[in-house]
């Protein structure tokens, strides 16, 4: 065998036992944090890096809060409004995915995505907002770990104290306290609803909530009722 072509086989080994290895770490992260809950993400690293880049004493708002101590309210409102079979998917919404492809088509650019709650959880924990190939990919096979192990009753209290509320505003009781001075285990229909269509856009939507979106939280409030709650 050539020297040139041994080099190429050694190298693809390595980068191969580098995936591997990889893939080991997240995926104990992910065992680890079915019982212990994170303190951080790589979301909350990269906004306190990009806000302390103005202020150097930033810091973010967030507190975490258990499952029981967060409003049904809310509970129902994010599913109705970011993922509606979340209870029976298995991490992956193909339904969603295909109305998303077909409404982006008719479109002619991206404006629907098939995310479900478990793929936004991915990418919050490890990922980042950056759009490629190899970052859906990465979320797809986190997400599948995340299903695997954890339940969708954990799935939604991580979820709900680790998602993006707005400028250094992480998690349900940071929201609530933010935009209503309030805990989230008080917040009732109407800012639960409020508060869940915020997260598509959430830096965007504290700063302007478009009459448009207060007639989404309409629609979201009205069907929030029928939202399975694990």
């Amino acid at each position: 065998m050539k020297p040139a072509v041994r080099w190429f086989w050694r190298a693809l080994a390595l980068l191969a036992a580098l995936v591997v290895l990889w893939q080991g770490w997240i995926f104990a992260r992910v065992v680890w944090w079915s019982q212990v809950n994170p303190s951080s993400t790589s979301f909350m690293r990269l906004r306190l890096d990009e806000l302390q880049e103005k202020r150097p004493k930033a810091s973010l708002r967030h507190k975490w809060v258990p499952y029981e101590q967060i409003s049904v309210h809310l509970k129902r409102a994010v599913i109705a409004a970011e993922d509606d079979r979340f209870i029976d998917h298995d991490g992956f919404d193909w339904e969603g995915i295909q109305r998303a492809m077909e409404k982006n088509q008719k479109k002619g650019k991206a404006v629907a995505g098939g995310s479900t709650i478990s793929q936004q959880l991915a990418k919050n924990l490890f990922l980042s907002p950056s759009r490629s190939y190899f970052r859906k990919a990465q979320e797809a096979v986190i997400t599948v770990m995340i299903e695997a192990v954890w339940s969708k009753r954990r799935i939604l209290e991580v979820y709900l104290n680790v998602a993006e509320w707005g400028e250094g505003v992480f998690g349900c009781e940071a929201a609530a306290q933010r935009y209503y001075q309030l805990s989230a285990s008080r917040l009732g229909p109407a800012e639960a609803a409020r508060l869940a269509v915020m997260l598509p856009n959430p830096r965007r939507y504290e700063k302007r909530f478009t009459p448009r979106l207060a007639a989404h939280a309409e629609r979201i409030r009205s069907r929030m009722i029928h939202s399975t709650v694990p």
